[in-house]
């Protein structure tokens, strides 16, 4: 399993993890599409935005490989800000390929590619 360094590990101030530690051993979390409703918390709409600006800084429109990032917080992103890279997708692998759909991110979370975004602060990184 590719770990990404230099990624956050964390939302800061919450227990919203964004990478995990080591691989699981019965195998990968299997990546889904979870729905967003409006009436998520704050804090979970917060890490999806954190989550997505720390994917664009790393990766930016290049595929990237799943690695150690957590299947729940892509989950989250998945199908529409995150998507397959490769043909076919394999939801179950940490060396499955995914890329960040830039016009679906810029839609859903402008505050992130505004020209006069905060820089974001991260607690910890792996």
């Amino acid at each position: 399993m590719l770990k990404h360094r230099g990624f956050p590990g964390r939302l800061p101030s919450s227990d919203h993890q964004f990478v995990i530690r080591r691989a699981n051993a019965k195998g990968a979390t299997r990546i889904i599409v979870r729905e967003r409703f409006r009436d998520r918390a704050a804090v979970d709409r917060r890490a999806d935005e954190a989550f997505l600006a720390a994917l664009w800084q790393h990766f930016g429109e290049e595929p990237f490989e799943r690695g150690n990032l957590d299947a729940g917080r892509l989950s989250w992103l998945f199908g529409r800000e995150v998507v397959p890279a490769e043909d076919p997708f394999d939801p179950e692998s940490y060396e499955a390929l995914l890329k960040v759909d830039a016009a679906k991110a810029r839609a859903s979370f402008p505050q992130i590619f505004a020209e006069n975004a905060p820089p974001p602060a991260w607690d910890d990184e792996d």
